[in-house]
């Protein structure tokens, strides 16, 4: 088969996506930019690596050689995904990743025209976010035709790995980013609502997740808002005021919160991972007032991205995806979710 390769392979998703990867029979090349951590990971698990920057171009190019695929698994994204997207347009590599970040899936959907032209397919969000919600919400705008509102719930967390910690503490500086009329615009205060995953009502705050980007070339519906089961510490960063938040979000700070992070545990343990499930609701309108819902279930967030993101590169290496920009729906249809285990879909 067609060569993968997992940038990032020695962080906690990219680790576990090497891990599993041997599990589907597949090969992956490992890479990152550490020699040294990389090493150990190839030598423990059998499988060949490569050490390069993404702040080299050159070497960077060099390093995908031969590669059809790349799972690009390596955040914060704002920072490593256009290297990497760039890299790969100039080496007819097909990119996927698991990033959330609004503007960097902003950034990707306006490269289209140029990777139909190179050849490549840009599959961004190949993981938790936002594989299960974005195949629900094609789901749901399926069932209603010509809906002109989507809200989409989330809820069920079995803990966060530092690389997850330091995108959201990246983010602390942006506010509340929902899409109204086909624009992305930020809300002056994150608002407040409930949502029921099948065991009763459950408090739910507005945080600016990756569907208010991918929701709308997925669906076409203009109006967006994406809510989070309300956890106290999510709900206290949301409701920071902005002038707070954006000194939270400066260098300095920035680096103290790091050095927090570095310290943290590296990501939830397996038992961890195996007892926790991950909720959705997806709920549209119309301009008559008609209503269409679904829910769904799924396994905790890292599992799933690890078996979203390894088939998604798997397609994508085989040469089954057509070149240009897509979301998870857009490339493989609303019941792209339902080939995994444990995930179960209900219309309301």
């Amino acid at each position: 088969m067609s060569e993968i390769l997992i940038y990032g392979a020695n962080g906690y998703t990219g680790a576990l996506a090497a891990e599993h990867a041997l599990t589907l029979g597949l090969r992956p090349v490992l890479a990152g930019r550490d020699p040294e951590r990389l090493r150990p990971l190839g030598e423990r698990l059998g499988l060949p690596w490569r050490a390069f920057p993404l702040d080299a171009p050159a070497r960077l190019r060099e390093g995908l050689s031969g590669i059809a695929a790349v799972l690009h698994a390596a955040g914060p994204f704002s920072a490593t995904s256009r290297p990497m997207a760039d890299a790969c347009l100039a080496a007819g590599a097909h990119y996927v990743d698991i990033t959330g970040e609004i503007a960097v899936l902003e950034a990707l959907a306006a490269r289209d025209a140029e990777a139909r032209s190179a050849g490549v397919a840009l599959l961004p969000a190949a993981g938790f976010d936002v594989v299960p919600s974005d195949c629900l919400a094609a789901h749901v705008a399926g069932r209603l035709p010509g809906a002109t509102h989507l809200r989409i719930s989330i809820g069920g967390f079995g803990g966060f790995s530092r690389g997850t910690a330091r995108t959201m503490a990246e983010g602390i500086a942006w506010g509340t980013r929902v899409r109204r009329d086909g624009r992305i615009v930020e809300l002056p205060q994150p608002p407040r609502g409930s949502a029921d995953f099948g065991q009763g009502p459950r408090r739910t705050v507005g945080l600016g997740w990756g569907d208010v980007s991918t929701a709308w070339y997925a669906t076409g519906v203009p109006n967006i808002d994406v809510y989070f089961e309300a956890f106290p510490a999510m709900a206290a960063a949301a409701g920071l005021p902005a002038g707070i938040r954006r000194v939270i979000a400066g260098g300095t700070a920035q680096r103290l919160i790091g050095r927090v992070i570095d310290r943290l545990p590296r990501g939830p343990t397996a038992p961890q991972r195996a007892a926790a499930r991950a909720y959705f609701l997806a709920e549209a309108w119309d301009g008559s007032g008609n209503r269409a819902a679904s829910r769904l279930t799924t396994a905790e967030g890292y599992t799933l991205t690890v078996w979203t993101a390894l088939e998604t590169a798997r397609r994508a290496a085989a040469g089954t995806v057509a070149p240009g920009f897509h979301t998870p729906a857009t490339a493989f249809g609303p019941d792209f979710i339902l080939g995994f285990p444990g995930v179960t879909r209900t219309d309301l």
